[in-house]
């Protein structure tokens, strides 16, 4: 089948041809529709990620995956062949991948049907970073009229925690730069706009100078966006900065990470279907340009970037 995949790290992710898989017991086979980039994706791509995972060579790339159960293991009975099902692949190695005609997919985990309104693009394109800004927002739990501060608020993760904090009635702050980038995120639900090519520090103080409620670092400096949340308030991170590497105690800081299960991702899917949540695509490559794509995530998006996957 074709895959785009890591065969050498002097080479680069290329289009290849790898063996078809099979499923072994607890395990689903799926035909994959769609996927996306991520900011694992690139770390894997750069190598980044050896000796801290196991490599199984060829390294086909890709976690986000939208499509058709093709064939299930022993013991498998949550999905059948022919369900539409998106998530997100689960390993604890690096091997199998979504950027590829077919993939192996725990059935136990990151593995949800799609629900009707909810197509194949859009839903390959929601999983990682959907789980995500959900468990981002869940640590920061803002309530209504309270402030989150969003660092990294372009992005595909931050895009859609935008959403999920306006829609629990916070006062949204995102960062981004005037113009496309100010217009996409209050477009999404933000309230107000920090150019953060500018002093951020000094530009929040004159807004809110006792300090926001909460804030979520997506990008940039995790030590000056904890100093701009009040005393006692909460500040969260999906680039692993948790309470011990802060040099301010007096908040409440988690180190978040992405736990695609059925349920929330169930509920993700639900809110999008219903069209409570967008998942904002800027462009779509082929399978055979993942590699352009991923040169292009690492130069920054607005939103996400999609992979179309034909078999």
């Amino acid at each position: 089948m074709r895959a785009v995949a890591i065969e050498d790290f002097k080479v680069g992710p290329t289009a290849v041809e790898v063996p078809m898989p099979e499923p072994g017991p607890g395990e689903a086979l799926v035909k994959v529709a769609a996927s996306s980039v991520n900011g694992f994706d690139v770390a894997a791509a750069s190598g980044m990620l050896q000796g801290m995972m196991e490599h199984r060579f060829p390294v086909v790339l890709g976690k986000d995956f939208a499509g058709t159960i093709e064939e299930v293991g022993d013991g498998v009975s949550s999905v059948a062949p022919g369900d539409q099902v998106f998530g997100v692949l689960m390993r604890e190695f690096m091997g199998d991948g979504t950027f590829g005609e077919y993939v192996i997919v725990p059935a136990a985990i990151g593995l949800a049907k799609m629900p009707p309104g909810l197509d194949h693009a859009v839903a390959g394109a929601l999983g990682l970073a959907g789980a995500a800004a959900a468990a981002a927002i869940d640590a920061l739990a803002p309530s209504t009229g309270q402030t989150v501060l969003i660092a990294g608020a372009t992005g595909g993760v931050g895009a859609l925690a935008i959403q999920l904090a306006h829609a629990r009635g916070a006062h949204v702050i995102a960062t981004a730069r005037p113009g496309e980038e100010a217009r996409f995120v209050t477009g999404l639900g933000a309230d107000s706009v920090i150019d953060y090519t500018n002093d951020v520090e000094t530009t929040v103080r004159s807004g809110w100078p006792a300090g926001v409620d909460a804030a979520l670092h997506l990008a940039g400096d995790a030590q000056q966006l904890a100093r701009l949340v009040r005393p006692g308030g909460r500040f969260a991170s999906t680039l692993g900065v948790g309470a011990d590497q802060l040099e301010t105690p007096d908040l409440t800081a988690t180190a978040v990470m992405a736990m695609p299960s059925a349920g929330v991702l169930d509920l993700l899917a639900a809110d999008v279907a219903a069209g409570k949540l967008l998942v904002p695509i800027q462009h779509t490559y082929q399978l055979e340009d993942v590699p352009q794509a991923i040169v292009d995530f690492a130069r920054g998006t607005l939103g996400k970037l999609a992979i179309a996957i034909v078999a």
